[in-house]
């Protein structure tokens, strides 16, 4: 089998399971790496939403042909999912990374009035 894959900045889907640190092609399996660059800080919660919404996209194409194109649908989706949650405050840009990329939209930094 030949390994499909996604990968938009912070989504990365593979046709593999992970065997000893490496991706094993697979029929059977989608392996998910959200973030592998670190440029984002993620609570547990937000993980599992992007793992949640990961399923439900996995599950909504089920009886569909795995092909690279619909792989990279879902690779999208997320991609915006996980920009909405920037946008909405659930999760925040790490500014520890190694390189910023403020690839989603600048940070929101809240004023302070002065009394």
């Amino acid at each position: 089998m030949i390994l499909l894959k996604s990968t938009t900045r912070h989504v990365h889907i593979y046709t593999a399971q992970i065997e000893n640190n490496e991706l094993i092609p697979s029929e059977q399996a989608l392996t998910l790496d959200i973030d592998p660059d670190n440029e984002l800080v993620w609570s547990e919660d937000a993980l599992q939403k992007v793992y949640g919404k990961f399923d439900d996209l996995v599950e909504s194409s089920s009886g569909v042909d795995l092909t690279e194109y619909n792989l990279r649908r879902i690779g999208s989706d997320l991609e915006y999912f996980v920009r909405a949650m920037l946008q909405n405050g659930e999760i925040g840009y790490n500014l520890d990374s190694r390189v910023l990329n403020y690839s989603m939209g600048l940070p929101q930094v809240v004023s302070k009035t002065i009394d």
